[in-house]
């Protein structure tokens, strides 16, 4: 029998699952990932519109040897899950989390009981105080098989992969059951760590988005889903199927379904079109409050799209707009031929936002008749007004922004009181930051007070009767990139917002440090950055620097490393209001000095930042050897160097070659699976300019001679996957004199 407390999160997780009604979540699986980039990738999902990550917590790669777990990153950043918890947390991202295998692309993990039972107890010491009871992020366990107050995800889970060309159509026909789980994969670039999965191709699986951030053009159909979801998401529960009035046709085109979901606070038709061609027709629907036919007329639909088209949604705060508590409750949108994100009442005016892919129109019910005037897409534009009925009739322009994101605005009224934030733009991270506001009259600005996130503060200064100027100060450890909502109220109303992005003091960059290459085209900057210079002439470090806040700021850089000499030994550059500035210093490394030498470049003035970085010393006329980690997973790669190449080599995977590059033109000849892999770890060694790979009965011996690398082994070598290639002035050339032998080229 279970014990009492066990059966009470059960039943309380029942419950969370319940109420919990439609979910669409991205999966992020952490250890695919370099964890450098974990906060601005999941920063990014946030900021399109993403609540909800999900993620396995695979047991056999956070038991790196028998009896040994690691959930803090000791032995490899990858597995600092307890880091990628609290990242969740402050960021305020929900987490749905998959504590037993299968876990995707790791083979043989499955778990007996008794291991089993001993990894859930090692989670749970971990999770239970980071359940969104007590203000945490874990949201969801899938199989309720964790003794924590958190609930199972709703049911079903429709799982659709970012890289499919029917993503879009397919996740509206999930979001029209209005029931269930939506789960995002393929969405950022997988990076499996040195010796993940037993079959040694797996390395790089592509995604959506790119390691290096760039956004392919998969992003599209869950950048709209998740900007509609961000407001609409929690209307779900409500959500029930009415069955259509049968179309003037008698019937819809193949491939077109058509749904009508309706709730008392706000209502839709999900028009989908998985077909080739386009649809264009009206729409004969039930409107929900007088069960009357509703003509929606022009409805268009590209092929394989979708359109969320609002109906009867209400413009009081149970509808999108939580805090519209100045508009009556017959006051609503009759419908709209574009998909409606969001509302906004602000001072009198109402704002909408649309995803709108091509020109639309809104109709809404209104008890008075507005004052205007009417903004779309930020131009002045005429409005309908039927007094008889009380309806407005605004155009929605086609959105040109990404997502086809456009917004309009209307004064519905002269707002009695009203509160403004001035030219307002961003918040600089760990600085206090001025905030000019400004009110309708002396006494709004006297009951006024400003509302901010936790964790900030700010003084006040009143600089005219009806203007007040803060000084509002954001925590050091708040997020670059991740947005603050800031409000003006008075007398517990709401009269003035601002979404503010958040940006560190500073941005740093190494221009010319290495990237480390998986394929043609997708690279990885090194943490800490690395630059390869000459041991006797020295070499030329280049630094970027953006100066993040709104006033101009001046930095004092002063680089430091044992063994090395830097000129200028400081400097001062001054940088306008987001602007950026390049900065070179000449290095020279001591006599006698050579390999890998760490240094730091610290900032201070407009920045107090103290970065580390690395240089690789690499002789003219000879290669080095050397080791790094290159990729953030824990277990350092090998490099050949000369002046001209870069070879880089896993201890992994058979001692698996993964970069073969160009230096003057970056240009990688290696395919991202890299070529030598096989299963299980060798041994690696460096004698002198050479690199010595013993593995089960063979050893291989790998030499850099300029631009030549030569590979010999003690047994053939496998079948050649490499074979001579040019690429624009560069040739590579692969020769096999013996079995055991292969020499590789590049001129």
């Amino acid at each position: 029998m279970k014990p009492l407390a066990t059966l009470l999160l059960l039943a309380l997780a029942a419950h969370t699952a319940c109420a919990a009604g439609y979910l669409q979540a991205v999966e992020f699986p952490y250890y695919l990932y370099p964890p450098t980039l974990w906060e601005r990738e999941l920063t990014w999902l946030k900021n399109i519109g993403v609540q909800t990550v999900e993620f396995s917590v695979p047991a056999h790669f956070h038991q790196p040897q028998p009896g040994e777990c690691d959930l803090t990153g000791r032995t490899s950043p990858r597995r600092d899950l307890v880091g990628f918890v609290r990242l969740l947390r402050k960021l305020g991202l929900r987490a749905w989390v998959r504590p037993l295998p299968p876990v995707p692309g790791l083979v043989n993990a499955r778990l007996d009981a008794a291991q089993q039972r001993a990894w859930l107890r090692q989670l749970e010491q971990v999770l239970a105080t980071q359940t969104v009871s007590h203000g945490g992020p874990i949201a969801f366990v899938e199989g309720r098989v964790l003794a924590i107050d958190a609930g199972a995800p709703p049911s079903p889970v429709i799982t659709i992969s970012a890289m499919d060309a029917n993503a879009f159509a397919r996740s509206r026909e999930a979001m029209g059951s209005a029931r269930g789980a939506l789960l995002w994969t393929d969405v950022e670039d997988a990076l499996y760590p040195a010796g993940w999965a037993a079959n040694p191709s797996t390395l790089l699986h592509k995604g959506a988005v790119g390691l290096s951030g760039d956004e392919r053009p998969a992003t599209a159909a869950l950048r709209r889903d998740a900007a509609l979801l961000r407001g609409w998401e929690r209307l779900f529960a409500d959500l029930r199927h009415v069955t259509l009035p049968k179309p003037a046709a008698g019937h819809w085109p193949e491939g077109v379904s058509v749904l009508e979901l309706v709730s008392p606070a706000a209502s839709v038709i999900s028009v989908t079109n998985a077909s080739q061609t386009p649809f264009h027709d009206d729409l004969r629907v039930v409107e929900p409050l007088t069960r009357r036919t509703l003509l929606i007329p022009g409805a268009r639909v590209k092929p394989r799209q979708s359109l969320w088209l609002p109906l009867a949604v209400s413009l009081g705060p149970d509808g999108l707009c939580r805090e519209c508590t100045n508009f009556a409750a017959t006051e609503h949108v009759v419908y709209a031929t574009a998909e409606l994100l969001s509302i906004e009442s602000e001072n009198g005016i109402l704002a909408m936002e649309f995803a709108a892919p091509e020109p639309g129109e809104v109709i809404l019910q209104l008890a008075r008749r507005p004052t205007g005037p009417f903004l779309a897409a930020g131009k002045p534009t005429d409005f309908d007004w039927d007094e008889p009925h009380m309806r407005a009739r605004l155009q929605i322009p086609a959105g040109t922004q990404q997502g086809h994101r456009v917004r309009i605005g209307i004064a519905i009224e002269a707002p009695d009181t009203s509160a403004f934030f001035n030219d307002l733009h961003r918040l600089v991270i760990g600085r206090k930051n001025a905030v000019s506001t400004m009110y309708s009259s002396a006494e709004v600005a006297a009951r006024s007070r400003l509302r901010m996130p936790e964790g900030y503060t700010a003084t006040s200064a009143t600089k005219s009767p009806n203007e007040i100027d803060y000084e509002i100060s954001v925590p050091a450890d708040a997020i670059h990139g991740d947005f603050a909502n800031l409000a003006l109220e008075a007398d517990g109303v709401a009269l003035g917002r601002a979404r503010i992005q958040l940006f560190r003091p500073a941005s740093i960059r190494l221009l010319s440090g290495m990237q480390f290459h998986i394929g043609p085209q997708t690279e990885i900057t090194p943490e800490p950055p690395i630059a390869a210079i000459d041991p006797k002439g020295g070499g030329n470090l280049e630094i970027s620097i953006r100066n993040n806040s709104s006033q101009i700021q001046t930095y004092r850089l002063e680089p430091a490393g044992q063994g090395l000499e830097f000129l200028p030994p400081k400097t001062d550059v001054s940088i306008g209001p987001t602007d950026e500035r390049r900065v070179e210093f000449r290095v020279f490394p001591a006599e006698g000095t050579a390999g890998v030498r760490d240094w730091t470049l610290k900032t201070a003035g407009g920045a107090d930042l103290a970065m580390p970085m690395r240089v690789v010393l690499v002789p003219r006329a000879t290669s080095v050897a050397w080791t790094a980690d290159l990729d953030g997973d824990g277990t350092p790669e090998w490099i050949l160097e000369s002046a001209k190449v870069r070879a880089v080599f896993s201890a992994e995977d058979g001692g698996r070659w993964m970069e073969f590059t160009w230096k003057d033109t970056n240009t990688n000849f290696l395919p991202e699976t890299g070529i030598f892999a096989q299963p299980g770890p060798v041994e690696v060694r460096h004698n002198g300019d050479a690199l010595e790979f013993t593995g089960k009965g063979w050893k291989r011996t790998v030499m850099l001679r300029g631009a030549a690398l030569t590979v010999e082994q003690s047994t053939p070598l496998p079948p050649e996957t490499l074979a001579t290639e040019k690429r624009g002035n560069l040739t590579l050339t692969v020769e096999h004199p013996a079995a055991t032998r292969a020499v590789y080229g590049l001129h």
